[in-house]
């Protein structure tokens, strides 16, 4: 997306989603130019050329627009656990949905965009990044748990089988993408993904 003055905000799609989608792409690219200190919601907005008070529509800090990507990954992925047969259990919905969501050759998954991996590493020394990270996945995680409860006709709080579940695979796709930030080729993280899958498939019960 060009920042130039008077093209910053992409012409296409609705007005909302295009200023929240400029004002994500803004932070999370001087985040990574400047560092988290060295970023202000001001220059955000300057750098989208609109006011703070339309910044605050959308978000509530800084950090929250940088990671709003992230959070669009949640709903994509729970969009495609929402499509997934009833006849599959839980995890093996869940694992099609993060399939999905990794091929996408649309909405590029965390392996096919910029920044990604800097991001990461950032939220590993940076407290108020890694607390709204943090949140923004468990956030994700609980509407996963909601939808698999739904799937198989339960009380999620009162049943353990979907958290248990949705938390097994957001484990292991939080542990491959661990591996895939340490280093490795870019286009790696769906084989990493598949490869923690196998592992808790093959995991033996204890003795």
């Amino acid at each position: 997306m060009s920042t130039e003055r008077g093209s910053r905000i992409p012409r296409r799609g609705p007005k909302g989603t295009r200023t929240r989608e400029a004002l994500g792409e803004a932070a999370l690219r001087l985040v990574l130019e400047r560092g988290p200190a060295g970023v202000s919601v001001e220059d955000v907005t300057d750098a989208v050329g609109v006011s703070r008070r339309t910044f605050s529509r959308y978000f509530g800090s800084k950090e929250e627009a940088v990671l709003d990507g992230f959070r669009a990954d949640c709903e994509r992925i729970n969009e495609a656990l929402a499509a997934r047969p009833a006849s599959e259990t839980p995890l093996t919905a869940y694992r099609a949905a993060l399939r999905a969501w990794l091929a996408d050759p649309v909405s590029p998954a965390w392996h096919r965009r910029d920044g990604v991996r800097q991001i990461f590493r950032l939220a590993e020394t940076d407290a108020p990044l890694r607390a709204v990270l943090r949140r923004v996945l468990l956030e994700g995680e609980a509407a996963s748990v909601r939808l698999v409860a739904a799937r198989i006709g339960t009380d999620p709080e009162h049943d353990l089988r979907p958290a248990v579940a949705v938390g097994s695979g957001a484990a292991t796709l939080l542990a491959a993408t661990r591996a895939w930030v340490l280093g490795g080729p870019r286009e790696a993280l769906p084989a990493l993904v598949e490869e923690a899958f196998g592992l808790l498939a093959t995991e033996p019960p204890p003795a």
